[in-house]
């Protein structure tokens, strides 16, 4: 079960083969006061996961959630185009990180972890910003933009994982969906 209505992780899900349903959780994600982008991504997915578990006792439940930093300063999703164009400008010519919490909820319990990407951005020009803006990729995307989409022409270099900064690190995923006893190698 994937606690989550996004696509790209639902893609993400079927590339390691696995089937699985989609209910999205509902939960505040508001950041803490001070909560930095590792904590924060962990405890959004963990109550993604928590939040839809009770509901599915049988279910491997997987809950994911994903945090662009630059510095301390956090960018979640655009609330406009106004503020998807603030975010892209801060982001322009800049390296910031892309943390995604992934967890694991499983007979009662709940297993997590976070993976941190560096992505570069080149420098954005005003008119990109504002053509890639009409695009309307950037709305629901942490950070205003995607890798997988049009998003990609602006990305500089990437140390990390691509499925991370897509919004499901599925080498984290294998390790703990192994920990709750699926292994996705296995012959049976």
């Amino acid at each position: 079960m994937l606690a989550s209505s996004s696509p790209q992780r639902a893609r993400l899900l079927a590339q390691l083969a696995i089937v699985h349903e989609t209910a999205p959780a509902d939960i505040d994600e508001t950041p803490r006061p001070g909560e930095p982008a590792e904590a924060l991504a962990e405890r959004l997915a963990r109550g993604k996961a928590d939040a839809i578990a009770p509901g599915r006792p049988d279910a491997l439940v997987i809950g994911s959630d994903t945090v662009v930093a630059l510095g301390d300063r956090l960018y979640g999703k655009p609330v406009d185009d106004a503020d998807a164009d603030r975010m892209l400008a801060s982001l322009s010519g800049q390296t910031h990180r892309v943390v995604s919490g992934v967890a694991i909820a499983f007979n009662g319990r709940t297993v997590s972890c976070t993976a941190t990407s560096h992505v570069t951005l080149r420098t954005l020009a005003d008119a990109e910003r504002a053509a890639y803006i009409a695009s309307g990729e950037p709305t629901g995307k942490a950070g205003a933009y995607a890798i997988q989409g049009l998003g990609a022409v602006f990305i500089a270099r990437l140390d990390g994982s691509y499925s991370s900064v897509m919004g499901l690190p599925l080498f984290e995923t294998a390790r703990l969906l192994k920990a709750a006893g699926v292994d996705l190698l296995s012959a049976s």
